[in-house]
């Protein structure tokens, strides 16, 4: 069986998939594990079709030390107990910069160009590319492909794409990039069997996570989102400030003595619902505290989504339609119903049974607006990039690696 492998390397963990290639190039999902606790409490758990569990298993800190070894790790679990080896490997890659505008084919010079863009996405380039690397190194012949969470946004008009800076800088790579662009290509390409009579339309799709963005689409296409340079942008995340004046990063270094790696440290890791919150960086567990510096962080997050969701429906011209998606989008029933009263301006009312239930439409009969909750996919769309650049490269008489 024709397998391809999807990871993505975090800091602490990576997560892995298999799909296996069925008839004219079908993919489906077999296993979904990840190896967490790097570092620290090791495990590896994964599960088959339809949820089976297949493995639950915990390491010693030494044999994990870093995604590398958690790859090996995983790697040998597929291959020695399932017989499992792979095709292929899919990443995710955070950032792209402003030369990949696509998926590509990964060799040791394209790993030195993206290096460039480490100290752009700090909590992931660097894993990202150290499993890269690992997998270079020991199956130099098994082909590998970037799939870059910058690459949608590519095709946007040059005014969403600049800063108010001179040019130079622009030309350097200093620009509006955006993210989560796997995430919004999924839904892109799943509104129309969804909701084809608003496929085409205005929509703003708003990934609400742990990292979290929104997005303007206008006939499937990104024209505007909340992130920017960097990861840092937008909204408020997890433990990310998302928009904040850039006087306050001058008065960190000025007045507080701060480094630039101390003020880059703090903003990814101490601010956001982490930083507001005084309590935790997971929306799950500010939601069932009382405490009044955790309410809020949240009324903060329900503000800021609606607040740009004004901007991007300023940016559409208009609206057609809302999507929720990502772990507080698909799953948190208090949130959704909260961001969709912040948007009864622009026309949205909910349907509190539909959206209690966790339905695909949870608008309500009276609203001007659909506003759906569609599961993402980025693993799916990896996987999708993957075969079809492998389809594309030239086959005859090459014979490749396969390893996990």
């Amino acid at each position: 069986m024709d397998t391809i492998l999807v990871v993505n390397a975090g800091s602490s963990s990576v997560k892995f998939q298999i799909f296996s290639v069925e008839g004219e190039g079908d993919l489906r999902r077999q296993i979904k594990g990840q190896i967490d606790g790097i570092g620290s409490r090791p495990r590896l758990r994964a599960s088959g079709v339809r949820g089976v569990p297949l493995a639950h298993r915990a390491y010693p800190i030494e044999s994990v030390s870093d995604v590398s070894a958690a790859m090996g790790v995983a790697g040998g679990w597929l291959r020695d107990e399932l017989r499992i080896s792979p095709m292929a490997v899919g990443h995710r890659v955070v950032h792209g910069g402003p030369d990949f505008v696509g998926p590509v084919l990964i060799d040791h010079g394209i790993v030195a160009q993206l290096e460039r863009f480490v100290a752009l996405a700090p909590l992931h380039q660097p894993h990202n590319l150290a499993l890269v690397r690992s997998l270079l190194a020991n199956f130099p012949t098994l082909p590998q492909v970037a799939c870059f969470d910058t690459a949608f946004h590519r095709t946007r008009d040059a005014v969403s794409d600049h800063y108010a800076i001179p040019h130079q800088l622009y030309a350097e790579g200093v620009r509006r990039y955006g993210f989560h662009g796997l995430s919004y290509e999924y839904v892109a390409k799943t509104l129309p069997h969804v909701a084809p009579e608003i496929a085409k339309g205005r929509v703003i799709v708003a990934h609400l996570g742990s990292g979290a963005s929104m997005c303007a689409l206008k006939g499937g296409r990104s024209i505007e989102s909340t992130m920017g340079f960097t990861a840092l942008d937008g909204l408020p995340m997890g433990t990310r400030p998302g928009q904040i004046d850039p006087g306050v990063v001058l008065y960190l270094i000025s007045e507080k003595g701060m480094s630039p790696a101390k003020v880059q440290d703090f903003l990814y890791r101490d601010c956001g619902l982490k930083g507001l919150s005084g309590v935790s960086n997971d929306m799950r567990e500010l939601e069932a505290s009382e405490d009044p510096k955790v309410k809020l962080a949240i009324d903060y997050f329900v503000y800021r989504v609606g607040l740009h969701a004004g901007m991007l429906a300023a940016a559409l011209q208009g609206l057609d339609a809302f999507v929720f998606t990502a772990g507080i989008g698909e799953n948190s029933i208090r949130i959704r119903a909260r961001i969709v009263d912040q948007l009864r301006w622009l026309g949205a009312t909910l349907d509190p049974i539909g959206n209690s239930r966790h339905m695909r439409l949870i608008s309500g009969s009276d609203s001007c607006i659909p506003v759906y909750v569609i599961p993402t996919d980025e693993e799916l769309m990896i996987a999708q990039h993957t075969l079809s650049l492998l389809l594309e490269r030239p086959s005859p008489g090459v014979r490749h690696e396969r390893a996990s």
